[in-house]
C-alpha cells in the first residue's frame, strides 16, 4: 500500500476536547502553550533536523554555504546571549534603577545591532528574475510569502527564490525579521495570546489590502510559514472585518508548518453553515448561488437561473444602485461557500511547531459551537526526513525539485512526487467512507486524532474495500489544490468563474 497522508477536513466542531480559543483570557492561553511545550517539547530537535539532504543545494538553510554559515553563527550567538540575559534578569533587582535600566538599554543595542546583519533595511523582497519571470497568463495574480521565525535577508530571499522554481511565477515576500531565535518565540507567544500585530503584521494588512483592491487582480496566494501563520491569521482576521467578502473571495492560502492558535474562514451566509453542521452530504450537493447585477429590469423579469442544476440552488440577490447594463454570478457548494476562496495547511507529524500549533488546534475536538474554528483543508504527513525548515524541510519533503541532467539547474517541481503520490487517510476506523472525489470538499465534524494523545487518526484508507483495493485510489495530488499551480500551472476552476466584468478584470476566482 505504501505510506499515507493523514487529511482533515476544515473544522466544523463537535465534542469536549478543547474548551479555551484565542479569544480566551491571555494568560489563560499562555498557560496553556507552556503545558502544552513539555508535551510536545521531545520534537524540538526536529526544528533542524534532519540536517540532510539539502535538495535545492544553496537555498535550503542548512546547506553548508558561507553565507548560511555566516547567519547559523550569528544566530547561535545570539542565542547564548539571550539566554545569559534572560537569566541574569532576577539580579537587576540587586542593581541601583539607573544601572538596571543601562545595562537592559545597552544590550537591547547590541541585539539589534546583530539582527542588523541579519535583517539588512528593506521589509519587503522580490524573488529573483532568473527563477521565474512574469508572464501574460499570470498578469491576474499576485503571490505573497510571509517568512517565520529567525529568517534574516538571506533566508527570506532563499525562501522566495525556491517558490519561484516551483510555481513558475514572481513571489513578493514581506519580511517578519528576526529579533533572534529566543526573543522570535517570545514574540510568537505575545503575538498568538495577547492578539498583539507587530509591524511588519502591520506593513502586511496594508499591502494585503491594496491588492485585494486591485481590479487588475483576480487572485492572490498568501503563503506562510511557522510564525508568518500568527502574523498571517490576524491580518486575515483584520481583513475579516473590514473587506468586501466578494474581494475575500480572490485569497487563498497556504500555510507550512503553520504556529497559529486559530485560523477563521466563515461562511459566507448561515444557510451554508447549517447545512455544512447538520447535513454535511447534503451541503456537498447544495450550489449557493449570488447574483449581482445592475439594471433597470426588475429582479422578477431576469432569469436567475440559466442553468439548471439537479440539486437544491439557493440564491442570494443583490442590488446596486446603479442603472448600467452588466451581470456576475458566483456559485459554490454549501460546504466550500466561505469568505476565503481556499485554505490548505502543510505539517510533518514530527515538527514541533506543527504540533504546537495547526496539528494540535486543527485535530482536536472542540468543547462548543462558539469556539472560533481552524478553518482549512489539513495535510498531515509522517515522515522520518520532516523538520520544520522551509525550503530544507518542507518544500524539499512535499514539492522536491527536479535538475537538469547536462547543466546541473533546477528547472521546476518534480512530477515524480513521493508525497502527492501518498493515499489520503480520512476517517474514523470503521467508518463508511464515500468512494467519490466530492466527499472530500465536505466540512468534518472533529476526529479523535492528535490532542488525544495519538499523532495519527485512527482512519481506514480511501480506496480500500475490505482487503480489494479499489480503482478509485484518492491520493494528496488529487486534493492539494496548491499542488496543480506547480511549473506555472492553474487549476482548472470548478465552476469557472474568472469571468471579465466590464472594465475587463477578472471578477472571482472560485
Amino acid at each position: 500500500m505504501g505510506r499515507a497522508t493523514d487529511f482533515y477536513q476544515s473544522q466544523i466542531g463537535d465534542g469536549t476536547v478543547i474548551n479555551y480559543s484565542y479569544t480566551d483570557i491571555p494568560w489563560r492561553l499562555l498557560a496553556q502553550d507552556t503545558y502544552y511545550f513539555f508535551s510536545y517539547c521531545w520534537a524540538l530537535p526536529w526544528i533542524i533536523f534532519p540536517l540532510s539532504p539539502c535538495g535545492s543545494g544553496e537555498l535550503d538553510e542548512l546547506y553548508p554555504s558561507r553565507k548560511n554559515i555566516f547567519c547559523l553563527v550569528i544566530h547561535g550567538i545570539l542565542v547564548v546571549l539571550q539566554l545569559v540575559f534572560i537569566l541574569s534578569l532576577p539580579f537587576l533587582l540587586l542593581l541601583p534603577m539607573w544601572a538596571g535600566v543601562g545595562y537592559v538599554g545597552a544590550f537591547m543595542l547590541l541585539n539589534w545591532l546583530l539582527c542588523k546583519l541579519l535583517n539588512g533595511k528593506e521589509i519587503t523582497f522580490h524573488s529573483d528574475e532568473k527563477y521565474a519571470k512574469a508572464h501574460p497568463e499570470h498578469q491576474h495574480e499576485q503571490w505573497i510569502f510571509l517568512n517565520g521565525v529567525a529568517a534574516g535577508q538571506h533566508w527570506m530571499k532563499n525562501n522566495l527564490n525556491r517558490l519561484a522554481i516551483t510555481f513558475g511565477r514572481p513571489i513578493l515576500g514581506i519580511h517578519n525579521r528576526t529579533d533572534g531565535i529566543i526573543f522570535d518565540v517570545i514574540e510568537c507567544l505575545v503575538q498568538r495570546n495577547f492578539g498583539y500585530a507587530t509591524n511588519d503584521v502591520r506593513v502586511c494588512y496594508r499591502l494585503l489590502k491594496d491588492v485585494l483592491y486591485d481590479p487588475g487582480k483576480s487572485k492572490v496566494v498568501f503563503i506562510l510559514h511557522s510564525q508568518g501563520g500568527i502574523e498571517g491569521g490576524l491580518v486575515l482576521d483584520w481583513l475579516l472585518q473590514e473587506m468586501p467578502q466578494d474581494l475575500l473571495a480572490k485569497l487563498e492560502v497556504y500555510t507550512f508548518g503553520n504556529a497559529a492558535n486559530h485560523f477563521n474562514n466563515p461562511h459566507r451566509h448561515v444557510e451554508s453553515q447549517s447545512l455544512s453542521q447538520e447535513k454535511p452530504q447534503e451541503a456537498l450537493k447544495t450550489i449557493m448561488a449570488e447574483i449581482s447585477y445592475t439594471s433597470p429590469v426588475p429582479p422578477s423579469e431576469l432569469d436567475l437561473h440559466p442553468h439548471p442544476h439537479p440539486h437544491p440552488r439557493k440564491t442570494t440577490t443583490l442590488l446596486p444602485a446603479s442603472t448600467s447594463s452588466t451581470l456576475s454570478t458566483r456559485t459554490s457548494t454549501a460546504a466550500k461557500d466561505r469568505a476565503i476562496g481556499h485554505v490548505e495547511h502543510y505539517a510533518h507529524s514530527t515538527d514541533f511547531v506543527a504540533m504546537w500549533g495547526v496539528l494540535h488546534f486543527a485535530t482536536n475536538k472542540l468543547g462548543s459551537h462558539q469556539l472560533p474554528r481552524f478553518i482549512g483543508r489539513l495535510f498531515a504527513h509522517s515522515t522520518d526526513g520532516g523538520g520544520h525548515q522551509f525550503n530544507q524541510h518542507y518544500l524539499n519533503g512535499m514539492f522536491p525539485l527536479k535538475k537538469d541532467p547536462h547543466t546541473g539547474e533546477f528547472t521546476g517541481a518534480d512530477e515524480n512526487n513521493e508525497f502527492m503520490e501518498e493515499l489520503i487517510k480520512l476517517g474514523k476506523e470503521g467508518a463508511a467512507v464515500d468512494n467519490t472525489r466530492e466527499a472530500f470538499i465536505m466540512s468534518y465534524h472533529g476526529t479523535e486524532g492528535f490532542g488525544s494523545g495519538e499523532i495519527r487518526t485512527p482512519v481506514e484508507v480511501h480506496g480500500v474495500s475490505g482487503r480489494k483495493r479499489v480503482k478509485n485510489e484518492v491520493r494528496v495530488k488529487h486534493l492539494s489544490r496548491l499542488w496543480s499551480y506547480r511549473n506555472g500551472q492553474s487549476p482548472q476552476e470548478t465552476p469557472p468563474l474568472l469571468v471579465s466584468d466590464v472594465t475587463g478584470a477578472r471578477a472571482a476566482t472560485m
